[in-house]
């Protein structure tokens, strides 16, 4: 009964409240549909974290993207300064409100009429903004702040019942509301410190400089009816809006791909079974610097857009141009795949943001661009804005985020000639599914390069190190020479290529000498069996005519004597009858 009662539990589904979504990028995702239906929810922070914008994109997202018509009363600034702050992000609130799909209400609170007349009450903000909502539908409503609409009651008491009642009348008037609100002071969210407890959720906005890098970031602080995302997530506020970017799952459950796509060297290729990389794998390419790691990231980049792939290269220490320019010496052309716009580059000091609002822009460029293969050139030099564990934290998600996507990722980092930092690589050595290490080799007053797979996961995998070889016509691997001193590269390994050849030409001489004289010898041989075969032959020859002589003779013996007894025979038979006469 136990076990039926565990296996119903797992099966039932826990009934969701109504959500209404924002259509801002990410937001909806964390919250898992948006934030409450038909109540408030508040979103506080300090000044310059995003709250008026945030609220602003949700209500026009909702009026274009879901016919849901919305109020916007604001207490701070006017329509037309909030229709200039949001034309740069594309939308156009005037046509909108002419359209009848929004409305923007400034509401002015003078703080010197209320303490003339001494009274303070909602009553004639409920009949504006119903008057509003009624006019066009309204199912959105966004009250921005809320501290300017209390800012001239010094009564806690009114001022608490009649944030209750406005609460309350958001509710029965059915609308979902946005309310904004300033930061408070020690653990307060709010400035009243009532806000977050009447609303059924609570998103914190927060703006930090650290290191001289600002990133906005934002959480929810409570969601009543629903679970949600209770990271800190990041997030952008760009030519497009608001992006925030989620934390991903840990739950390690993506699809994987058994297909495969070359690298662009053939040879590399062939020490990867013949086939090149898994589709929808991270591969890390780590070395000293000058040791050609940029090179085997454009080799990918062309080869992908060759085979019609789309390629988007995040540079983080040249620019396009030079990269362009760099590649072209070894014959590697990427402003055709920029002009047919297979290729894209992103090229920004790491600087310019921080990690996190680099990874939400990633995010964006890889949605909007679709690529198939991901470049990062190199991820070391994030390391300026962030440690060690904060850019291992954000390659982790942004891995994560490829793998969902099913994109293959090529990062390429620097390491310094240690030991512990050929093991670290930032952290995600061992987070990649392959990892190649270019290392240069000294030997014999030179410096060259030597490549070796380190891993790669899920395939047979050459152990060898090869050297590495830069010329015009591209990249290549070879075989590695052993010596009685070690490995041979560069001229040492041509030196022995040279003797080796030698040895080789002195060997085939040799060879052929001895068997010239073995044809030699074999020709004097058979001439001695032919003159003695002839002997042979004229011995038997006399032999057999000696042979015929001596029969004849006998023959003619054995006639002689027949005709000698024939005659005895002959003279006795003679006698014998006159003897009988």
């Amino acid at each position: 009964m136990a076990k039926e009662r565990k296996k119903e539990k797992r099966n039932f589904v826990y009934p969701q409240i109504p959500k209404t979504p924002t259509g801002i990028t990410g937001l909806d995702e964390i919250t898992q549909g948006g934030i409450p239906k038909g109540r408030p929810t508040l979103i506080c922070g300090e000044a310059g974290c995003g709250k008026t914008l945030l609220s602003l994109e949700f209500i026009t997202r909702g009026a274009l993207e879901f016919n849901e018509p919305g109020v916007f009363m604001a207490f701070e600034e006017k329509s037309e300064e909030l229709a200039m702050n949001v034309a740069s992000l594309g939308f156009d609130l005037h046509k909108l409100q002419a359209d009848k799909k929004i409305k923007i209400d400034y509401v002015h609170i003078d703080r010197s009429e209320i303490e003339e007349t001494g009274e303070y009450d909602l009553d004639g903000l409920f009949i504006r903004l119903g008057y509003a909502i009624d006019s066009i539908g309204a199912k959105r409503v966004v009250l921005d702040t809320i501290e300017n609409l209390f800012s001239g009651l010094s009564n806690q008491a009114i001022l608490r019942a009649e944030l209750r009642r406005l609460f309350h009348w958001l509710k029965e008037k059915g609308v979902t509301a946005i309310i904004t609100g300033e930061r408070g002071h020690g653990v307060s969210l709010t400035r009243q410190g009532l806000e977050e407890y009447v609303s059924d959720c609570v998103i914190l906005l927060d703006h930090r400089v650290i290191n001289q890098i600002s990133t906005r970031r934002l959480r929810i602080v409570k969601y009543r009816g629903t679970v949600h995302g209770t990271n800190e997530y990041p997030f952008l506020i760009d030519e497009d809006g608001i992006s925030v970017l989620p934390v991903t799952s840990l739950k390690l459950e993506k699809e994987v791909s058994s297909e495969r796509i070359p690298s662009g060297i053939p040879a590399l290729d062939n020490m990867l079974g013949g086939k090149g990389f898994f589709k929808g794998s991270s591969i890390l390419v780590s070395g000293t610097a000058g040791t050609g790691k940029t090179s085997i990231a454009a080799c990918l980049a062309n080869e992908s857009c060759n085979q019609k792939k789309r390629c988007l290269y995040f540079a983080f220490e040249e620019s396009p141009n030079q990269i362009i320019r760099n590649m072209k010496s070894i014959d590697i052309h990427l402003q055709k795949h920029l002009d047919k716009g297979l290729l894209k580059f992103h090229a920004s000091r790491p600087t310019l943001h921080g990690l996190e609002e680099h990874l939400v822009a990633m995010h964006k460029l890889i949605k909007k661009f679709d690529p198939d293969v991901v470049i990062l050139d190199p991820i070391t030099n994030l390391v300026t804005i962030g440690s060690v564990s904060e850019v291992k934290s954000m390659l982790i998600r942004l891995i994560d985020f490829l793998l969902e996507e099913q994109l293959t990722v090529m990062f390429t980092a620097l390491s310094l000639n240690t030991v512990i930092n050929e093991q670290t690589d930032e952290g995600v050595s061992s987070l990649v599914d392959t990892w190649l290490s270019v290392r240069d080799i000294e030997f014999n007053g030179e410096r060259n390069r030597g490549m070796y797979i380190m891993k790669s996961r899920g395939m047979k995998h050459s152990n060898q190190v090869r050297e590495f070889i830069i010329t015009d016509k591209g990249i290549d691997l070879v075989d590695v020479y052993l010596g009685p001193e070690g490995i041979l590269t560069g001229s040492a390994r041509e030196a022995q290529k040279l003797q080796e050849q030698t040895e080789i030409a002195l060997r085939d001489s040799a060879i052929e000498l001895k068997n010239r004289e073995i044809d030699r010898k074999r020709k004097v041989l058979e001439a001695k069996i032919a003159g003695l075969q002839s002997e042979f032959e004229s011995a038997e020859e006399e032999l057999n005519r000696i042979y015929v002589q001596e029969d004849l003779v006998k023959k003619i013996k054995e006639s002689n004597r027949q005709k000698i007894t024939g005659l005895r025979r002959g003279q006795e038979d003679t006698v014998k009858k006159k003897e009988k006469r």
